[in-house]
């Protein structure tokens, strides 16, 4: 058997997860990526597979000072761009990440922005 890293068990989760959240024209999916330095967020309708809104922390617009506030910020700003498209509420896919720190922190920012998790 193959040594596991970081990463390759993320990859593991996220499929395992991938199972059960699908995003559907009524109920899309969010999805979260993290990186080292960056954190990034769409909003996705997987029957089609296009993305409806995204927002990351390499926008211009991105705020704050740690890591942490900076998704807050990220959250924020996909709460608000998906409000104009109408939707409402979203399956959350939290990308075989934990769910803690930065990614909380996104999905807290969204329920704040008033959609639904």
């Amino acid at each position: 058997m193959a040594t596991v890293n970081r990463q390759t068990a993320r990859k593991r989760r996220h499929r395992r997860l991938r199972r059960r959240v699908v995003g559907r024209p009524g109920r899309p999916r969010l999805a979260v990526f993290r990186s080292l330095r960056h954190t990034y967020a769409q909003v996705i309708d997987d029957s089609v597979g296009h993305t409806l809104a995204a927002a990351s922390t390499r926008d211009p617009s991105a705020d704050g000072a740690t890591k942490i506030e900076r998704a807050e910020d990220v959250g924020a700003r996909l709460a608000a761009r998906a409000t104009e498209l109408d939707i409402t509420a979203v399956v959350f896919d939290r990308g075989g990440h934990k769910y803690h720190g930065r990614v909380k922190a996104l999905a807290d920012a969204v329920r704040t922005g008033g959609i639904a998790l």
